[in-house]
């Protein structure tokens, strides 16, 4: 089990870079099996100027984005490889995606990846991001890991 991985070991492993990177910090990850994330949601987010000026909220699509970020964190640490100029972690499938409330600035997400299976190259997660105990969404997803 590796634990607190701090935001120069996510940049090793993901491809991601300012303004993508959605995981801030890795609270728990078991190979294999299991990862917790942190994403800290601020104010100063590129994306609350246009959603939205009066109410800003996380965009869906980008907590659904940080749970694949978090999937593929697990992904990589679990091969024992790091995302490099070669390679890149596709996200290929998104199902049963449900939002139980908005995700706003001041919010810490906790982002939670099960890896439930790999089969013929495509891993597949049972994802949930929650606020405070709060389900803010959860989805299942399917990646695959190709060379570039």
């Amino acid at each position: 089990m590796e634990t607190h991985m701090d935001i120069q070991a996510i940049l090793r492993t993901l491809p991601h870079r300012y303004p993508f990177v959605l995981v801030d910090r890795v609270l728990q990850l078991d190979r294999g099996a299991y990862t917790r994330a942190l994403k800290n949601v601020t104010v100063n987010e590129p994306f609350f100027p246009g959603h939205f000026p009066v109410r800003p909220v996380m965009p869906g699509v980008l907590v659904i984005e940080a749970l694949a970020q978090a999937a593929a964190m697990l992904a990589f640490v679990t091969k024992g490889t790091e995302a490099g100029n070669d390679k890149v972690v596709y996200l290929v499938g998104i199902d049963g995606a449900r939002f139980k409330r908005p995700v706003v600035p001041g919010d810490q997400l906790i982002l939670e990846v099960w890896q439930e299976r790999v089969k013929g190259g495509i891993h597949k997660y049972r994802t949930k991001a929650s606020v405070e105990g709060q389900l803010a969404a959860e989805c299942e997803l399917m990646c695959t890991e190709r060379e570039v």
